[in-house]
C-alpha cells in the first residue's frame, strides 16, 4: 500500500518564496505603496549596499515593471532636477541599517517633489534630549521640522532602541559616542494642493430680494423701541423744563474782561504765539536784531572811515559817539 506523496523540494522552495513575497508585499503595503505609483528612495553613505538593492527590488515587484523607481543620494537630491509633484511616495532613511539625518533643506525638497496628497516615510536616529551634537535632533524637533517643511498629518509611527550594528554606524558616520539614541520612524503627507496654487472664490454680490432679505422682527420687541405721539401725551409722564436746570449764577452776564484770553506777555511766555497780536513777536524780533549787532574788534569804528578796517560793517557811515547804539541792516552784516 502506497502512502501519500510528500511534496518535492521544488514545491517546498516555491512555497517559501511565495510566503516571502507575501511578507514583502505586506511590508510595502504598510509603506502605502501600490501598483503604478512612482516612488523615490533616498539613501546616504551609511546605507548598506545590499540593503538598498533589496529594498528597491521589493518596491519594483510591487509597483510593477511599468513604474520607474528613482534612487537618490541625500547629498545630491537638490541637484537631481526632479520636477515638482513627481512622486507618490518618498522613502528616506528606510534602508535597513541606515542612520540618515534630514536637514531642513532636504525636507523642503522632499515636500517639493511629492505630489499633492503624497506620503513620505523616513527613519532617523534621535536623542532623548538636546546634547552637544547639534546635528542630531530630538523626536519633537524632527516632527516640528517636518511640519515646517510644508507637510501635514505628521505623526510618529514607531520608536525603538538602536541595534549594536546601528550604534556602530552612528559612531562611524555621525561621530556620536553616546548610547542614548533611538531610531524613530515618522510619516507625513503633502496637502492636496500645490504650494502657490490659487483658486477662484465664488462670491455673489447681487442684492437680495425682499422675500429673502432682512429677518422677521418680533412685533413685541419692535414696540419697546417705538415712541409715538400718544406716549408723549401720557398724563403719567413727567417732563422736565430746561429753564429749571439753570440756577441764578448761570443767568448772570459775565464780565467781558474775564472772557478775554491773556496776552503772551501776561502769561509769561518766552515764545510768541502764531499770529501774535499783543506785540511780543515784534519785541522778540527787535531783541534778535540787537543781539546780531557786531562788536568792534579794533575799537576805532566810531571814529569814521579813516580809522575803520576794510571789512568793517560801519564802513560808509558817519562817525558816532563811543557807546552810541547804531543799528545796521541785516544785509550789511557779514563775517569780518
Amino acid at each position: 500500500m502506497t502512502g501519500p506523496k510528500r511534496p518535492g523540494r521544488a514545491a517546498e522552495t516555491g512555497s517559501a518564496a511565495a510566503v516571502a513575497r507575501s511578507s514583502d508585499t505586506a511590508e510595502m503595503a504598510e509603506y502605502g505603496i501600490s501598483v503604478g505609483q512612482r516612488v523615490a528612495v533616498i539613501w546616504d553613505s551609511s546605507s548598506p549596499v545590499e540593503g538598498l538593492k533589496n529594498l528597491v527590488a521589493k518596491i519594483q515587484a510591487l509597483v510593477g515593471p511599468e513604474s520607474r523607481i528613482s534612487v537618490e543620494n541625500i547629498d545630491q537630491l537638490s541637484h537631481s532636477a526632479h520636477a515638482e509633484s513627481s512622486f507618490d511616495v518618498v522613502l528616506s532613511g528606510m534602508v535597513p541599517g541606515s542612520m540618515t539625518l534630514h536637514s531642513a533643506e532636504v525636507l523642503a525638497e522632499i515636500a517639493r517633489i511629492l505630489k499633492p496628497g503624497g506620503r513620505v516615510l523616513l527613519k532617523e536616529p534621535v536623542a532623548a534630549q538636546i546634547g552637544d551634537n547639534n546635528r542630531i535632533k530630538t523626536a519633537a524637533r524632527l516632527l516640528t521640522a517636518l511640519t515646517l517643511s510644508g507637510l501635514v498629518e505628521v505623526k510618529e509611527l514607531q520608536k525603538e532602541p538602536l541595534t549594536p550594528e546601528e550604534t556602530q554606524s552612528v559612531q562611524e558616520h555621525l561621530g556620536y559616542q553616546g548610547n542614548d539614541l533611538l531610531s524613530v520612524q515618522m510619516e507625513g503627507k503633502k496637502p492636496n494642493f500645490e504650494v502657490g496654487s490659487s483658486s477662484q472664490l465664488k462670491l455673489s454680490f447681487a442684492k437680495k430680494s425682499a422675500s429673502s432679505g432682512k429677518p422677521a422682527v418680533d412685533p413685541a420687541a419692535a414696540k419697546l423701541w417705538t415712541l409715538s405721539a400718544n406716549d408723549m401725551d401720557d398724563e403719567g409722564m413727567d417732563l422736565l423744563d430746561s429753564d429749571e436746570l439753570l440756577d441764578s449764577e448761570d443767568l448772570k452776564k459775565p464780565d467781558p474782561s474775564s472772557l478775554r484770553a491773556p496776552s503772551c506777555k501776561e502769561s509769561g511766555k518766552k515764545k510768541a504765539c502764531k499770529n501774535c497780536t499783543c506785540g511780543l513777536a515784534e519785541d522778540l524780533e527787535q531783541e534778535k536784531k540787537e543781539s546780531l549787532q557786531p562788536k568792534s574788534a579794533c575799537g576805532n569804528c566810531y571814529l569814521g572811515d579813516a580809522f575803520r578796517c576794510a571789512s568793517c560793517p560801519y564802513m560808509g557811515m558817519p562817525a558816532f559817539k563811543p557807546g552810541e547804539k547804531i543799528l545796521l541792516a541785516e544785509n550789511n552784516l557779514h563775517d569780518a
